[in-house]
């Protein structure tokens, strides 16, 4: 608003000017959230990227703002289950500045080396003989 309104033109000049302002930023909302992939991609763009530009949340990705709020949740309800109020406030902040730690990165190779583990023992615990379904030994086709 540059001007000051003085009469009934300036205010319906500026009604009919913040309509049309109304309309172009519609526009871009509707743009922003057309397709599913559209929607992802603009609530992942608060996530990441650039600290400084567009970020809703400083996390360096999900699965670490997740810990953040998962990690205290979990250990207050688990372990320190019949702890008082201070305990739990400072297992609270350590398990906070301790979820900094956990990324997707360190999450995907714990994940790996459990995937690599398992299939292991139960390839191990199969018999090497083959199974034979051919004909039965005393079958009428002899």
């Amino acid at each position: 608003m540059s001007q000051p309104i003085n009469n009934i033109a300036d205010l319906r000049n500026e009604i009919a000017r913040l309509q049309i302002v109304k309309a172009e930023q519609e526009a871009a909302i509707k743009e922003h959230f057309s397709s599913p992939s559209a929607i992802i991609g603009t609530v992942m763009s608060g996530f990441g990227g650039d600290k400084g530009k567009g970020s809703f949340f400083k996390a360096d990705d999900i699965v670490s703002l997740i810990s953040r709020f998962v990690l205290p949740f979990a250990l207050n309800k688990t372990i320190f289950r019949k702890s008082n109020f201070i305990i739990k406030a400072i297992v609270g902040m350590l398990s906070q500045s301790a979820s900094g730690f956990i990324n997707e990165k360190s999450v995907a190779s714990v994940w790996g080396k459990l995937k690599s583990i398992i299939p292991q023992k139960w390839t191990a615990k199969k018999s090497g003989k083959p199974v034979d379904y051919g004909i039965p030994p005393l079958s009428e086709t002899y």
